[in-house]
């Protein structure tokens, strides 16, 4: 016999029975753990919901603190952009005043540069022609050896003012007083000081680089002595008038090999008009002279750009 459940409702109305069989037992007990099935599945999927929730307000808060340290970062670099681009331009500026003032330099040089050449190669061009100039008019007699005198005989045949005799004149005269500074127009030794009362009266000679030498006669007295070192402008000594002469003036010779040459080119020479002596001097061959001080200066600005560098390594 089937075991059947009776479940009897009793009310104001009477009672009513209802008979359960096993299937509709079963179903009800499936029912049920259907139901504590689904209320454990919804219980657990809300905590983990909760669990996914709190999870995600831990991470939009790292979100939010990365964000802001982003956005940080981000002021920083744009920051970091302004003064870059300003220190752009600021160099840009430097680098056009540079290239201006490259350029003036060039045309007093007379060096022709092509506008695409890099700065670098021009900078280094105008360096070396520069330094060039200023070494072989650091070696070589140029400017007047008295300041603001009057040339009153000038080199090439004339009568001696004395003996009457057309002679030779193998210097330039200048008309100063007596005791006149004398300065040194190129760095040099002093070759030869000798007082005398006689023809060139108290006579100097330096000797300078490549062969060429300066003298001076006619002197008062001297500053130096023979086997000093002297360099350009220095003082060497006083006009005078001893000697075979005339009057008071400074009797000025340059030579080159012991040939003499005419000093007023020379006088007249100097940094602004430098290639002027080439043309009123062709004795000299200049371009050799030129090319043994280029390879000179060439060498020493390659060794001070290497003292440089290593100097720069070292102290980093």
């Amino acid at each position: 016999m089937k075991e059947r459940i009776i479940i009897s409702v009793s009310t104001i109305n009477g009672s009513k029975h209802f008979h359960l069989g096993m299937k509709a037992q079963k179903s009800i007990r499936w029912a049920v753990v259907g139901v504590l099935t689904a209320s454990l599945v919804t219980v657990g999927s809300i905590f983990y919901l909760m669990n996914e929730v709190d999870f995600a307000k831990v991470k939009q808060e790292e979100l939010e603190k990365r964000s802001y340290s982003l956005n940080e970062e981000l002021d920083v670099l744009k920051q970091l952009k302004t003064d870059l681009e300003h220190d752009l331009d600021e160099r840009e500026s430097k680098l056009t005043l540079v290239s201006d003032r490259l350029g003036d330099l060039e045309n007093l040089l007379g060096v022709n540069a092509d506008g695409e050449t890099p700065i670098e190669s021009r900078l280094d061009v105008a360096a070396i022609t520069s330094a060039v100039r200023v070494s072989i008019l650091e070696s070589l007699p140029n400017g007047a050896p008295v300041k603001n005198a009057r040339q009153s005989s000038q080199f090439g045949k004339r009568v001696h003012p004395v003996t009457g005799k057309t002679r030779m004149h193998r210097g330039l005269d200048f008309a100063v007083n007596i005791g006149t500074p004398i300065y040194a127009p190129a760095d040099g030794v002093v070759e030869t000081v000798r007082p005398s009362n006689k023809g060139s009266g108290n006579f100097l000679r330096l000797q300078h680089s490549f062969g060429f030498t300066s003298s001076y006669s006619h002197m008062k007295k001297f500053a130096v002595r023979s086997g000093d070192f002297v360099n350009k402008g220095d003082l060497i000594g006083y006009s005078g008038n001893s000697g075979l002469s005339s009057g008071p003036h400074l009797h000025y010779e340059i030579r080159f090999v012991g040939r003499a040459l005419d000093p007023r080119p020379f006088v007249d020479w100097g940094m602004d008009n430098f290639e002027h002596i080439f043309e009123k001097e062709r004795k000299i061959k200049w371009l050799s002279l030129i090319n043994k001080v280029e390879q000179r200066v060439s060498t020493q600005l390659q060794l001070s750009s290497q003292k440089v560098v290593t100097s720069q390594a070292s102290s980093s």
